[in-house]
């Protein structure tokens, strides 16, 4: 019998996730995955399984599933969320077995955000174009997880687990993103707002983007528009309103609004585990060019 995960409950939000669907923006489609890709990698690596296979993301926690067919290995990592398995408290960041009928629980973390539930042989859902990811911004890839939902767990990896616990890095209250300017800085009156305001993150945010309030970076000639153009993973645009969006996992693949800087990517996963309401501050990834008198728009050098 195979074995698989059934879904007790889903808490707020649980979605399956790999590392995504790159190279089809071509056709429309974004690379979508893991918003925490360095703590999906990890889990995987502890249970030896390829550092892509596809695992259960869990916001904020809640998430509870009763193993069925055989045992199961399995790792949490992300957010530091209280687990158990059956009675017995278990705590995330380590290698353990569940066996069949056990119920694993993800508590609420006390920092953080999103925490991955991996699985020894990966979470075997059928791909869409090549990826078990969802897109919240799609709908592609298998949909959010509710109660009763049954996840097959894949075949083991010939590789065996060579850790049984993982460091865990200290939790912090105040995110300090580092940011590489433009390639639109040039179309807000002043890009050092940027790293000079202290934002938080709104209780619009998702897994498309960060919504920051605390300020405002104006456009310089506000009836001005800028073509549509490609956009990524740890873009900052700048909407009309000048409340900039950080682009996380689910971005468009395109977008009309400057984009005035770019999170370096090794931080794109810290932001994806900031809290709605909690501060953000960027700071620059190498000393700012000097600054140049502005012309008046349509000047002639």
């Amino acid at each position: 019998m195979t074995t698989r995960l059934r879904v007790l409950r889903p808490g707020p939000l649980s979605l399956v996730e790999d590392l995504g669907r790159p190279g089809l923006s071509g056709i429309g489609v974004g690379r979508s995955g893991a918003a925490d890709r360095a703590a999906l990698r990890l889990a995987n690596r502890a249970l030896g399984n390829p550092e892509g296979a596809a695992a259960v993301e869990v916001t904020l926690g809640g998430l509870e599933v009763e193993v069925l067919g055989g045992q199961v290995w399995l790792c949490v990592t992300g957010a530091p969320v209280p687990v158990s398995v059956g009675e017995r408290d278990v705590g995330p960041a380590a290698v353990l077995a569940a066996p069949a009928g056990a119920v694993v629980r993800l508590g609420t973390p006390p920092t953080g955000l999103r925490s991955y539930l991996a699985v020894r042989g990966g979470v075997d859902v059928p791909d869409v174009l090549g990826s078990r990811s969802h897109d919240v911004m799609s709908g592609l890839g298998p949909a959010p997880l509710r109660r009763g939902v049954e996840l097959p767990v894949g075949p083991p990896p010939s590789g065996r687990p060579t850790v049984d616990h993982l460091p865990t890095p200290p939790p912090t209250a105040d995110a300090v993103l580092r940011v590489v300017r433009g390639p639109r800085d040039g179309w807000v009156t002043d890009a050092e707002a940027l790293v000079a305001t202290v934002w938080t993150a709104s209780d619009r945010s998702n897994r498309v983007g960060i919504r920051l309030s605390g300020g405002r970076l104006r456009h310089v000639d506000p009836d001005r528009q800028l073509p549509s153009e490609g956009v990524w993973r740890g873009g900052i645009q700048v909407p009309p309103g000048g409340e900039p969006v950080l682009f996380l996992a689910d971005h468009p693949v395109t977008g009309g609004y400057p984009v005035v800087a770019v999170v370096v990517d090794e931080d794109v996963d810290r932001a994806a585990q900031v809290r709605p309401g909690q501060p953000l501050r960027f700071t620059w990834a190498r000393p700012a060019p000097p600054a140049h008198p502005r012309r008046p728009w349509g000047a002639r050098s």
